[in-house]
This record gives structure tokens, C-alpha cells and sequence, in this order.
């Protein structure tokens, strides 16, 4: 009996061992690799652009991926003045730019660089890696 009990447990200690192994080395790989995440502007951005006798109206859903969990918080606590940026960049856009190829690409590449502009003056980095258009209608 004395036998059997040594060999079980002479089997089982290198799966223990193996056990702790893995997570040590789960955690230190959670702790080395910062979240990446996605701060949604809620509500959609709504506004008018263009000239000449009739408006044309936009509304924009964004996305802006960022890398921890305090950059995060920074980012959603400049909500309102980044709201604000974007407002104004979509209203001073024509309807001529807007049609033209490539124009979404050109203005998520510009709204980008405004958010970064604004966070690096109020926080003194960009935080902002890149905006994302989950929805872009123009009408």
C-alpha cells in the first residue's frame, strides 16, 4: 500500500511543478503586455457641412483605440473637447471634398491627427494610436 502511495505521489509531483510553471508564466505575460481598447464616442457625431443654398448633413460613429486602462481614462475625461474638435473639422468640410476618392480615408487621416493634436496639448502625449469610422453617413 506504502508502495502504491509513493508512486502516485512520485507521478504527480512534475505535473505540479509543470502546473505552477505555466502560471507564473501566464502572469508575467499578462503584466508585461498592456490592453489595448476601443473608447467609443457616444452619441454619434451629428452636424451640417458644405455651402451654398442647401446643407448637407453628416453623422459619424468613432472609434479611438488606445493602450491602457489610464489612457483610456484620460481620453474619455477630454471627451468633450475632443467632440469638439471633430465637430468642427466634419462641418468645414465641401461637399465637393467629401465626394472626391479617397476622401474618407483623407479625413479619418486628419481627424486622427486633430485628436492627437488636442491630447498632446492638453496632456502632453497624442495617447491616441488611431480612429476608427464604425459608421460614416453623409447625405
Amino acid at each position: 500500500m506504502k508502495v502504491w502511495i509513493a508512486l502516485l505521489l512520485a507521478l504527480s509531483l512534475p505535473l505540479m511543478a509543470h502546473a505552477s510553471e505555466s502560471e507564473e508564466v501566464t502572469e508575467g505575460e499578462g503584466a508585461a503586455a498592456p490592453v489595448v481598447s476601443y473608447v467609443t464616442l457616444v452619441p454619434a457625431l451629428v452636424g451640417n457641412f458644405g455651402d451654398g443654398p442647401k446643407l448637407k448633413f453628416f453623422k459619424a460613429d468613432l472609434s479611438l483605440r488606445v493602450t491602457g486602462a489610464d489612457v483610456e481614462a484620460m481620453v474619455k475625461h477630454h471627451e468633450p473637447l475632443i467632440r469638439n474638435q471633430l465637430v468642427m473639422l466634419f462641418s468645414q468640410q465641401t461637399e465637393a471634398g467629401m465626394a472626391a476618392a479617397g476622401a474618407r480615408e483623407t479625413l479619418r487621416a486628419e481627424a486622427l491627427k486633430q485628436v492627437q493634436d488636442v491630447l498632446t496639448q492638453e496632456e502632453g502625449k497624442p495617447l491616441v494610436e488611431d480612429l476608427l469610422f464604425n459608421n460614416l453617413i453623409i447625405q
